[in-house]
């Protein structure tokens, strides 16, 4: 391990990469702790503390909603145009017509998930303001965290907005110029700044169960070494269909066939479904901050039995979705044909399609009960001992220990390139 950090940092190029990775997630960190101005901030902390709507969103801005700093809208309005976005790509023809177009085709729909997200914190900013602008009975005293007047209102728009945009462009940029999967790392770095105080309010409720602080931290321990151990053994499971390489005649060469094998993975989608899932219980949450009415139902949505039949049910579907994106039956069947390759024992074309199908409906089905099994087991349990808020620690644990595989392997990719040993044996 010494030895692979050695390495990176004999690499010029991925030591200048790393380096521009976390002087971003410096910037991150101090903007999540800049307030927008006139706000009360205490005032708005003791709120977030208690729980509910407000505790939820904080949780994925990583503490900056606490304070409405300058990143206080998070990551989630990219997510969830970045969701919609995928949505119309698979319906609207002249959308999946410039996917296929390739990199500029890319731009164009970057482009208009950009403005999608920029109208998304606009909507969630006005909500924000018009809840806090309302007087709120906290701790026994009525306060307005907004002393509203339309100055003020409109300075917060513009920063919150203007922060969402900028966080945008970081995520762009460690994906351009830093190691790579720029908002997961975001995402990442929020969810760790929370981590913390997760792990004391999971260890603080299993004490109040058992009136032991001592079991509360075992029981903590355990599960948290739990679900670090499946999420790796369900990133790791894959499933390798043999490929077979006709011999071709090329001028006056005769190229020889090979066999190699197309692995695919128990979890193709990694610890996408769980963010998409997340984005999509959290966004009736912001359509409450802007229709008060459908506060109620955002509340239900995020606690609750309720809560965790939707959220299993999201991380299937997304779990679908996105390994179908990802990897599509019919490409890869007319891609293997294109090249003189086939499956033995199956004939290339729509026969091969049909299989690749029946194999990924198979393999897919368990890797995304297992993901939600593990994302929830841990928040379902202290539901069961009675806790009145419902711990993120499977989930957040998952998507930790996801994003860092995945820039470890960023990382390896990168060593192995230059002749080095890198972290995985």
């Amino acid at each position: 391990m010494l030895q692979a950090f050695r390495n990176i940092y004999k690499v010029a190029d991925l030591r200048k990469k790393i380096a521009f990775t976390i002087l971003i997630i410096l910037l991150y960190r101090l903007g999540s702790a800049i307030p927008a101005p006139g706000v009360n901030t205490v005032a708005l902390g003791k709120l977030v503390e208690e729980g509910g709507i407000l505790g939820f969103l904080n949780l994925f801005s990583g503490g900056a909603l606490s304070n409405l700093a300058i990143f206080g809208l998070g990551i989630m309005p990219y997510i969830t145009a970045a969701i919609i976005m995928e949505m119309l790509v698979a319906v609207i023809p002249k959308f999946k017509e410039w996917q296929e177009e390739g990199e500029s085709g890319r731009r164009k729909i970057t482009q208009i998930t950009r403005y999608m997200t920029l109208g998304l914190a606009v909507m969630q900013s006005i909500g924000l303001i018009y809840q806090f602008s309302q007087a709120r009975e906290i701790a026994g005293e009525t306060v307005y965290i907004i002393e509203f007047n339309w100055v003020t209102g409109l300075v917060i728009l513009m920063t919150l907005t203007a922060g969402m945009a900028l966080l945008m462009w970081f995520g762009e940029l460690i994906t351009e110029r830093g190691v790579g999967n720029g908002m997961s790392i975001l995402i990442f770095i929020a969810i760790i700044a929370r981590t913390p105080i997760e792990l004391k309010n999971m260890i603080t409720a299993t004490e109040l169960r058992y009136g032991n602080i001592f079991y509360g931290i075992i029981i903590t321990a355990v599960m948290a070494l739990a679900v670090v151990v499946a999420v790796i053994y369900l990133d790791q499971g894959e499933r390798r269909i043999p490929v077979q390489y006709a011999k071709q005649i090329r001028g006056r060469r005769m190229t020889m066939g090979g066999q190699t094998y197309i692995p695919l993975k128990v979890n193709t989608s990694g610890v996408i479904p769980i963010i998409f899932a997340s984005s999509v219980i959290f966004f009736p949450t912001m359509l409450a901050q802007f229709i008060p009415s459908l506060e109620g139902i955002a509340q239900k949505m995020i606690e609750g039995w309720l809560y965790f039949l939707i959220y299993t049910f999201m991380i299937i579907f997304f779990a679908y979705f996105y390994t179908y994106i990802v990897f599509d039956p019919f490409t890869q069947a007319e891609h293997l044909k294109k090249y003189g390759a086939f499956v033995p024992g199956i004939r290339p074309g729509t026969p091969t399609a049909t299989y690749f199908g029946k194999v990924l409906n198979r393999i897919t089905l368990p890797g995304s009960i297992g993901l939600a099994a593990v994302a929830l087991l841990p928040a379902v349990l202290f539901y069961v001992y009675g806790t009145q808020q419902i711990p993120f620690g499977g989930a957040a644990i998952m998507i930790i220990v996801g994003v860092a595989l995945e820039t470890m392997k960023q990382i390896e990719a990168q060593l192995q390139m230059r002749h080095y040993e890198g972290f995985l044996r």
